[in-house]
């Protein structure tokens, strides 16, 4: 039989006393105050029109009576970013052309053309896919300064066909992450310290930290990241937004410098969950680049918009908490916030259990933290990563032009020779501690797909999915009964859930649920098997309606600190 949530708050030792962190006082977006914001990062109004946390919706409506014009609206971002980034630095190049695009477009609506329902609205894409126009795609190196791409990357086609203009690349951890095992997390040298706007000595997460820095700040609506494990999530979840995660083959990777063909893909970051299906919408697609879209086990939905729902579809759901290593690790502060939202699930007719991940006690440590290098050789996820990302990053570099940097051993090299700009070794660069020990180490697999590699990713696998996502939904009860849960929630900072969802190339959504003791956002996360998308942005969108019912909307960015220059910005659980 299933309980309440109430049931099981011994364990989880969460309160239900007056004391709260900070919370919002139920508001819609109209009603939202900047008094608090340093005057800087204050969202101006334009036409009369108050742009402070738009949505897209909202952004259609106006474009579509021409109360705004495209061209209005990409000046306007413009203008922030010119404003906000020196603080933020979550930009890393803008598109000279942006204007003329916008202008393009406007014309093409007057004339009763809509490519689709991103048509002219300005989006950010991280700058490790490609754009095949006067940008540069550098995954944040110097090493790859003018170099050009083949090609966009199929993701970028597919949204400038939907008719959304690219502002420019958002900045990010430089090579996503993988060059280094001790680093500043959104750190990269050409684009300097992406900062969080809720604190900007505070951590931005990586290694998508431009993409969603940008979102939450108000400088685009829609961004875009990617993700091999916990690059969308884990800046989602840091700075205040929503980010869809989706399973690795619903959208392409094809022209994206990659890190692993197993669990690398591209997801979304909206304020609100409809805005970041707008984003899912349009880069979903099958690609003969990438064979794991072409894989027969694929499923794709018509439209994720049609799965968007109210607090009302929360009756008879039940969700489950997996407790080791997961829910056990939580803060004391985010368990407070996370309990409210709980209880007003329950309050709402939904079921919440706890459960658990088989595999937790062997895939993740103790404390509940991410860790890619755990388990021997044949057991680890790094194993898996090492060799990937050295045919990966070699395939990716032998296909541009206007460059010597063809191979990784030439991406190490460079480093090499300009050492305390790209940080090669350890103590050279404080953005860098541990040099960039992970792609040497890489470069030592040399790509080699042997046994090991094969037994890890294997296990990897096994773990994951029936050890793991698989078994924690197919709930068995106390009383010998088994019950399939409708999502998992977790409340995942330390990231070992995403983790998880990682090496299984499953799809996770997270939405902003509150603020902690120290005034960061508190994430809720929800994770169900492959394709699943659907499910999720159902359970998804059911939960942020109740949220919003009970704080009202997101509790926004005051940029605390907001001329700190700290580096390095570690990873903080």
């Amino acid at each position: 039989m299933l309980r309440s949530l109430k049931a099981y708050l011994p364990r989880l030792n969460f309160v239900h006393d007056d004391a709260q962190a900070p919370i919002a006082s139920a508001k819609g977006r109209c009603e939202l105050s900047q008094q608090d914001v340093p005057q800087v990062f204050r969202v101006e109004a334009l036409k009369s029109l108050d742009l402070y946390e738009v949505t897209i919706d909202d952004l259609r409506q106006y474009l579509a009576d021409g109360r705004l014009t495209s061209v209005d609206y990409v000046d306007f971002c413009l203008q922030r970013i010119r404003r906000v980034d020196p603080y933020l630095e979550a930009i890393i190049e803008i598109n000279p052309d942006a204007m003329e695009i916008a202008a393009g477009l406007d014309k093409e609506r007057r004339r009763g053309r809509v490519r689709g329902k991103l048509h002219g609205i300005p989006v950010l894409v991280k700058d490790n896919m490609a754009t095949e126009d006067k940008m540069q795609t550098t995954a944040g190196s110097w090493a790859l300064l003018g170099s050009t791409a083949p090609r966009d990357a199929h993701v970028v086609s597919l949204l400038r066909n939907a008719g959304a203009i690219i502002l420019g690349h958002a900045n990010m951890s430089e090579w996503a992450s993988v060059r280094s095992k001790s680093y500043s997390t959104g750190y990269s040298p050409r684009g300097g310290q992406v900062r969080n706007p809720y604190n900007l000595s505070s951590s931005p997460y990586g290694s998508s930290s431009g993409s969603a820095v940008a979102v939450s700040a108000n400088v685009v609506p829609l961004s875009f990241g990617t993700e091999t494990d916990t690059s969308i999530i884990g800046p989602a979840s840091a700075n205040g937004i929503v980010g869809i995660k989706p399973t690795v083959g619903l959208t392409s990777k094809s022209g994206v410098i990659p890190i692993s063909e197993n669990m690398d893909t591209v997801g979304s970051f909206g304020r609100t969950v409809a805005d970041a299906v707008h984003g899912l919408n349009a880069i979903v697609g099958v690609d003969e680049k990438d064979r794991l879209t072409c894989v027969p086990s694929r499923r794709q939905e018509r439209d994720y918009l049609s799965f968007l729902s109210l607090k009302s579809a929360l009756k008879g759901a039940k969700f489950g908490l997996p407790m080791k290593r997961c829910w056990d690790q939580v803060s004391y502060d985010r368990k407070r916030i996370a309990s409210k939202v709980l209880d007003a699930m329950v309050d709402a007719g939904a079921s919440v259990v706890e459960t658990d991940f088989p595999c937790a006690e062997e895939r993740i440590p103790e404390n509940g933290s991410w860790d890619w290098e755990r388990g021997k050789p044949s057991e680890s996820e790094f194993t898996v990563v090492k060799v990937d990302a050295y045919n990966g990053i070699n395939a990716y570099l032998s296909e541009l032009s206007d460059t010597a940097i063809k191979s990784l051993e030439d991406v190490i090299a460079f480093n090499d020779r300009y050492s305390f700009t790209e940080g090669a070794n350890p103590g050279e660069h404080a953005a860098f501690a541990s040099g960039q020990d992970n792609f040497r180490e890489i470069a030592k697999s040399c790509g080699i797909q042997d046994h090991t590699y094969h037994e890890a990713l294997s296990y990897m696998h096994k773990k994951s999915r029936e050890e793991g996502i698989d078994a924690a939904l197919h709930h068995a009860t106390n009383d010998g009964q088994t019950i399939e849960l409708d999502a998992l929630l977790l409340c995942d900072r330390k990231g070992a859930g995403q983790q998880l969802a990682a090496q299984a190339g499953y799809p996770i959504i997270c939405i902003p649920i509150g603020l902690d003791g120290r005034g960061m956002p508190v994430s809720l996360s929800l994770q169900h098997r492959a394709w699943k998308e659907g499910t999720l942005i159902k359970w998804a969108s059911a939960i942020e309606d109740l949220v919003h019912s009970m704080n009202g909307w997101r509790l926004t960015p005051e940029y605390k600190d907001h001329l700190a220059k700290n580096i390095p910005i570690c990873r903080k659980a």
